[in-house]
C-alpha cells in the first residue's frame, strides 16, 4: 500500500500462519535460548505447561504477515521504534495466528513535507481468538 492509502481508524487484517514446534525450537535456539523455548520435556513442567514461542519470534511472525498485506510496494523505509510491546498469551506449537493492524494516525511531518509518519497498533490472535501480541509502532515513509 502507498502511504496515501492509510487513514486513521483503518483496520488491516492479514493471514493465517501456523507455527510449528520445529520453527519455535529453531528460532529460540538461534536467538532466545531460554529453556521454556528450547527444552520440550522440561517446558512441560514449567509455568506454561509446555513449549512456547519467543516473544521476539511472535513479533517476526507479525511482520511476516504485515509486509505483504500493507507494506509491500510502499514508500516505507524505516521505523524509529515501538511505543510498547506486550505478549498477553503465549504462542504454542500448532497455533494458527492472524494479524489485525489498526491505523491510529497517518500524517505528513510538519517539518519535512516529504516524510510520512504512520502510527499503528498491531495485534496477533491465535485460532481461539486469544491475543498473543499487542504493540504500537511508528513507520516512516519517503514521499519525495
Amino acid at each position: 500500500m502507498k502511504f496515501a492509502e492509510f487513514y486513521s481508524g483503518q483496520v488491516i487484517e492479514a493471514g493465517r500462519y501456523t507455527v510449528s514446534e520445529e520453527e519455535i525450537l529453531q528460532f529460540a535456539t538461534a536467538y532466545d535460548p531460554q529453556w521454556f523455548h528450547t527444552e520440550v520435556e522440561t517446558a512441560k513442567q514449567g509455568r506454561f505447561g509446555g513449549l512456547i514461542a519467543s516473544g521476539w519470534h511472535t513479533c517476526g511472525i507479525a511482520m511476516k504477515l504485515l509486509v505483504p498485506a500493507a507494506l509491500a510496494g510502499s514508500e516505507s523505509f524505516a521505523s524509529p521504534g515501538l511505543k510498547y510491546v506486550k505478549w498477553p498469551n503465549p504462542v504454542r506449537p500448532n497455533d494458527v495466528l492472524s494479524l489485525r493492524a489498526t491505523v491510529l494516525d497517518a500524517r505528513r511531518s510538519s517539518s519535512r513535507s516529504t516524510l510520512g509518519i504512520l502510527h499503528w497498533r498491531w495485534q496477533l490472535f491465535n485460532q481461539d481468538g486469544a491475543e498473543v501480541l499487542d504493540l504500537e509502532a511508528t513507520s516512516l515513509f519517503d514521499l519525495s
